[in-house]
């Protein structure tokens, strides 16, 4: 004869609480409690990795922004361009703008000048190199690159300096052009090409630019063409 089943007091036993809840569990039971834990799981993953994503959006938006910022401000604060004028005369006449005649020879040593600065007359065998200059240069060497066909911007450091002097090489084309200071100059600016000369008292002149497209690089200068470079470097040479 069979025995009888299990009655519940029969059934099996544990003293750990929790394994005992375990074994009252039915199958069914146990499969919905393990799949309820993994998708808590799984939601917890996916609120990791959203929450990583937000960080990366944020790292990624702060650094996008800051390189933004970086190429803005090298735009912003990057010196201007170089300016373009014609080469060649047209026969403009500019208000102000003081013509001379000078005879063109190589002289060694110091030339007494008619004017200060000079816009030609005598000079050194050697040019001086083109380009902006922190330092006064010897005029013998400027007045020999004027007879090249560049313009010699000179200026009194006692009135021209910070933002107006970073106006004034605004104005200035890319070669055939010297830039330095001249002490004791008697006007703020003076432009001088050969055998012209201008005196302007401020970096805001209109007349500047007018003077570069009428005599830079003219035609009518002694040695039109020849070079302004491969020759002497004056003192404080910047570029």
């Amino acid at each position: 004869m069979s025995p009888n089943p299990p009655s519940p007091s029969n059934k099996r036993q544990s003293g750990n609480p929790a394994k005992q809840a375990e074994i009252n569990l039915t199958v069914k039971q146990q499969r919905e409690q393990k799949r309820q834990e993994k998708l808590a799981e799984y939601q917890r993953q996916l609120a990791k990795r959203r929450r990583s994503k937000i960080v990366w959006w944020v790292v990624g938006g702060t650094a996008a922004v800051a390189v933004i910022a970086l190429v803005a401000a090298s735009i912003i604060f990057a010196p201007p361009p170089p300016k373009e004028y014609t080469a060649g005369s047209e026969g403009v006449t500019i208000e102000g703008v003081e013509e001379f005649t000078h005879t063109t020879e190589h002289v060694e040593g110091t030339v007494d000048y008619d004017q200060s600065p000079p816009a030609g007359g005598p000079h050194a065998a050697i040019w001086l190199n083109c380009g902006i200059y922190s330092e006064q240069v010897p005029n013998e060497n400027a007045v020999h690159s004027m007879e090249h066909g560049a313009i010699w911007v000179t200026y009194n450091p006692d009135d021209i300096a910070g933002d107006d002097l970073d106006t004034l090489k605004g104005e200035l084309p890319s070669s055939y052009v010297i830039l330095s200071p001249y002490p004791d100059l008697d006007a703020p600016i003076a432009l001088s090409g050969w055998n012209h000369q201008l005196k302007v008292d401020s970096t805001d002149d209109d007349r500047i630019g007018e003077f570069f497209e009428e005599y830079w690089r003219s035609q009518n200068v002694p040695e039109p063409n020849a070079a302004c470079t491969g020759a002497l470097d004056g003192p404080g040479k910047q570029r």
